[in-house]
């Protein structure tokens, strides 16, 4: 009987509360709008009341004061973007004003880390703020930010302070060393161990050393997030052991910017897609991202095979004036297959390699070219002046991927959507068009996916995915990140010859209740959250 008694009076109390709450004023009200929530469901028309970083009504709210309203008719009202790779927030510490590249895709939350994380670092590391990732993750809290960030820790990070950048194994108390680092970052709030294989030193890394890393992660309930091993000739291999890892660490697997690259492996998009599918059913957690580009981006020193940089990247640069050095590796990469060739993967044309981030000259002038326009410009042999360019490494982009493997991937319900790039942008119009590509492209111009869809996956599936199940969703309760735009504007005019035009279309953006893009322009609010993952210990990451 008391407990019934009690219940009926917590119950009185809820719903008095509730009652109460909806007679104060809005922060925000959203006026109007054509409500895209999240779930998949089909768009409906209604005002979005927001409260304390909250939102707190859904409905006919015309007769509501609030302290700002915003008048959405003919907009559409979307739960806030997630950038499923946005490399660091470092650059909001500083410059929060970086940010805009990414508010002005609607995006509110980014994932930072890929196989570098911004921590740990190594004691007394040059210039260093902090140390360990609960310093990292709390600098960031404090000195405010403007959007969310889900934090990994990345295994390049780890390796490279234990092992340095040379082809070796980690003896058993390196290798401790090494999960120690993954425990503390986890236990700070990073939400997964995160690789990139294809790059030195974390390419000399054996399954089994990733099994090790990946388990401190899954312990944790993290996942293990990736760049493969291998995205072309041995897709299908990398995704094996990317699977296999996930299973032996008992994480669930996130697989970076899945893309089949090289038109001779196009066809094993279907293959990879079923094999993710199948492990699903098994009752496996895997999930992927893609980028909405056909030419994807990496440092032009990955078109050179990962054994030249087993010493590291110094003794490298120091062989290749040598013309025996540098005709091997012409050969390997004319000839050679079963390693992440680059060159292959674009058909040995060096048309098809955009360059860009290049700032010295005579290369300066010549940023969103070809390899081979830049050779004919300058009237210099193409491979005299990849070898010339190693020196500086600037950022490469191959056209090596497929528009049909692009719309195959993103059908899938459980892909995500990346920029790969963060905060300022980069050579790469991903950068400032990643989000308003996917809606004025793919759902707009060609109607590869519904505009219900596409939000979900970038908003909903995505937050899931970095354990924010209170995000991603239009719905009283959860956090109010929203972005406003326009379904007959919204597009990307990012190109490789302007890589920093800004989209088009995103009218406003709110994070955790707060306006932080308006007309074009960042508002210099910094409302943003670190989403710390479920090993979060509080005290450990105070300590």
């Amino acid at each position: 009987m008391l407990v019934r008694v009690l219940a009926a009076l917590v119950l009185m109390v809820s719903v008095s509360v509730s009652a109460a709450d909806k007679t104060l004023p809005l922060d925000v009200l959203i006026r109007g709008g054509q409500i895209v929530d999240g779930s998949g469901a089909p768009p409906y028309l209604a005002d979005v009341g927001l409260r304390a970083g909250k939102i707190v009504r859904i409905g006919r709210l015309a007769d509501v004061a609030a302290q700002r309203t915003i008048d959405a008719a003919g907009l559409t009202v979307a739960p806030g973007f997630v950038d499923m790779m946005g490399q660091t927030a470092t650059p909001f510490l500083d410059h929060p004003e970086s940010a805009l590249n990414l508010l002005g895709q609607g995006i509110t939350t980014i994932m930072a880390g890929e196989g570098a994380s911004a921590a740990p670092r190594s004691p007394g590391a040059k210039g260093a703020r902090w140390t360990t990732m609960a310093e990292y993750l709390t600098l960031l809290e404090k000195t405010g930010i403007p959007l969310n960030v889900a934090q990994n820790v990345g295994h390049t990070q780890v390796r490279s302070i234990v092992l340095g950048s040379t082809d070796r194994q980690p003896s058993p108390a390196e290798l401790e060393r090494m999960k120690d680092l993954v425990r503390e970052a986890m236990e700070a709030g990073a939400v997964g161990l995160s690789t990139a294989l294809i790059y030195p030193p974390a390419t000399y890394a054996r399954t089994e050393e990733l099994v090790a890393l990946a388990k401190v992660a899954g312990e944790h309930g993290g996942r293990y997030f990736t760049h493969m091993r291998n995205e072309g000739d041995q897709l299908l291999e990398g995704l094996e052991e990317a699977l296999q890892i996930g299973l032996a660490a008992g994480a669930p697997v996130h697989v970076f910017h899945l893309k089949a690259a090289g038109q001779e492996n196009w066809g094993k998009m279907e293959l990879a897609l079923a094999r993710i599918n199948k492990a699903r059913a098994a009752g496996q957690q895997v999930a992927a991202d893609i980028y909405p580009y056909i030419n994807n981006g990496l440092g032009l020193r990955s078109f050179v095979h990962p054994r030249h940089f087993a010493q590291g990247h110094g003794p490298f640069l120091s062989r290749l004036a040598d013309p025996a050095t540098r005709a091997a590796i012409r050969r390997e990469m004319e000839s050679e297959p079963g390693w992440e060739n680059w060159f292959r993967h674009v058909g040995y044309d060096w048309n098809r390699v955009v360059l860009g981030s290049m700032s010295s000259a005579p290369w300066s002038d010549h940023n969103g070219r070809s390899l081979a326009e830049i050779a004919r410009a300058l009237d210099r042999d193409p491979w005299d002046v990849f070898f010339d360019l190693l020196k500086t490494s600037p950022f490469a982009m191959p056209q090596s991927m497929s528009e049909d493997n692009k719309i195959r991937a993103m059908r899938e319900p459980f892909v995500m959507f990346c920029t790969d790039v963060g905060p300022g942008g980069s050579s790469h119009p991903r950068g400032h068009g990643s989000m308003p590509r996917v809606l004025g492209h793919y759902v707009r111009r060609l109607g590869a996916l519904s505009w219900e869809r596409a939000v979900a996956q970038m908003s909903a599936v995505a937050a899931d995915e970095l354990f924010a199940p209170d995000r991603g969703r239009i719905a009283e309760g959860k956090a109010a990140d929203l972005v406003v735009f326009d379904p007959q504007r919204v597009g990307d005019k990012a190109t490789f010859a302007e890589p920093r035009a800004a989209s088009v279309g995103i009218q406003y953006v709110l994070v955790n209740g707060q306006l932080v893009f308006e007309s074009g322009a960042y508002t210099g609010a910094k409302p943003g959250k670190v989403l710390r993952g479920p090993g979060y210990r509080a005290r450990r990451a105070s300590e």
